[in-house]
């Protein structure tokens, strides 16, 4: 079992900044990969960014200059720090690590942290 706890969100002017923690639990975190997803109202959640257990990162094409994932294995705890956010930014932002076993894929989610950027 995994236990996933974001952190960190709240009400910004565009072109500020924030910094999200999610703090993980239950299982052995530098193992694994971890992933912070959004969701901005009436939208579908999509990926944000991901970072592998040996720190490889991958963004969504239109987020690579403004955030950065990183990770602390010491701490059990993955960052986003979001950089030059804009209205278009504002939902609400999950923590997000899969675990497979076999052919069965198994997704942890945090209970979410709302992000949201307006003047």
């Amino acid at each position: 079992q995994v236990q996933l706890v974001e952190s960190g969100g709240g009400l910004v002017q565009p072109g500020g900044s924030l910094r999200l923690s999610c703090a993980a639990s239950g299982s052995i975190f530098s193992l694994y990969t971890m992933n912070w997803y959004r969701q901005a109202p009436g939208k579908q959640r999509e990926l944000v960014a991901a970072i592998s257990s040996g720190g490889s990162t991958n963004y969504a094409d239109s987020l690579k200059d403004r955030f950065t994932i990183s990770r602390d294995n010491a701490k059990n705890t993955v960052y986003l720090q979001m950089n030059s956010l804009k209205p278009e930014d504002t939902a609400v932002y999950y923590c997000n690590t899969k675990r497979f076993i076999g052919a069965t894929r198994y997704d942890y989610w945090g209970q979410g942290t709302q992000v949201t950027v307006s003047s």
